[in-house]
């Protein structure tokens, strides 16, 4: 079966030199600044703090998580 990215893939991974043109415009990114695009962020505001809360409140109340029934979502 053909599809329009075939040829894309036979030609694999493009490799560059160290002082190539493509390497010279774009120079590897440092891991901290890498680290800081790909870093997980908050896409619920406060969720993190609830659910920090929530783990102080069964901490400080010895739960025992065997014996707490949760409710299923629909």
């Amino acid at each position: 079966m053909y599809d329009k990215y075939q040829k894309v893939r036979e030609r694999g991974k493009p490799t560059h030199k160290p002082y190539d043109e493509f390497s010279i415009k774009h120079p590897h990114m440092d891991l901290t600044k890498r680290a800081k695009v790909f870093s997980p962020f908050d896409a619920l505001k406060g969720f993190n703090d609830e659910i920090s809360n929530t783990e102080l409140h069964f901490e400080s109340n010895h739960y025992d998580l065997e014996h707490v029934i949760f409710e299923e979502c629909p």
